[in-house]
């Protein structure tokens, strides 16, 4: 029984039909001109050879772009911890402090523990106006750091104890003293 929508045709010859089954060409003279044009092209022809001027394998890194942040991840930009006031606690007032006034031009400061000679010289710079010659720090017993401030000969460090009101602290400190003498005997 033939169905009613099938119809029988014969092939039509394609140009695959002109090979054989094994893919070979079955003209010969169809075999030597591809052999023919196989030997004019030759083997290694656009080929080219990369220069290559180390003998170690770098393996060759990927484009890695800088970041664009969308938003900024901190709010504010931060404060800083130290600026000239936070590193100057204030002046020492004691007789060998009083003593580097008067001899060596010398202030002598109660500073912040973390603040180094740099940051101690630009801050008496920033407060006082004056020109400082050199920084020496020491650490006390009790933890404080203290900071001998030497200033350039062109300035007199007892005129400028006076401008801080160096003096009146002390002044302020030796009757303070007295009274607890007086009053403990």
């Amino acid at each position: 029984m033939v169905a009613s929508g099938s119809k029988s045709q014969a092939k039509k010859p394609t140009k695959k039909d002109s090979k054989d089954a094994s893919g070979k060409a079955k003209n010969p003279t169809d075999k030597a001109l591809k052999a023919k044009k196989a030997v004019a092209k030759g083997t290694f022809i656009n080929r080219k050879k990369k220069a290559r001027y180390s003998v170690h394998f770098r393996r060759p890194k990927t484009l890695s772009l800088p970041r664009a942040p969308k938003y900024p991840r901190q709010s504010a930009p931060g404060r800083p911890k130290l600026d000239q006031f936070k590193i100057v606690k204030y002046p020492l007032t004691t007789e060998s402090a009083m003593k580097k006034i008067e001899d060596n031009n010398t202030l002598v400061f109660i500073v912040d523990k973390r603040s180094n000679k740099n940051m101690i010289k630009a801050a008496v710079h920033k407060l006082y106006s004056i020109e400082v010659q050199r920084v020496n720090t020491l650490i006390r017993p009790d933890g404080e750091k203290k900071a001998y401030v030497r200033l350039a000969s062109d300035y007199d460090a007892l005129d400028v104890a006076n401008k801080v009101r160096y003096l009146a602290i002390s002044k302020r400190l030796k009757l303070k003293h007295s009274y607890i003498a007086y009053y403990s005997q």
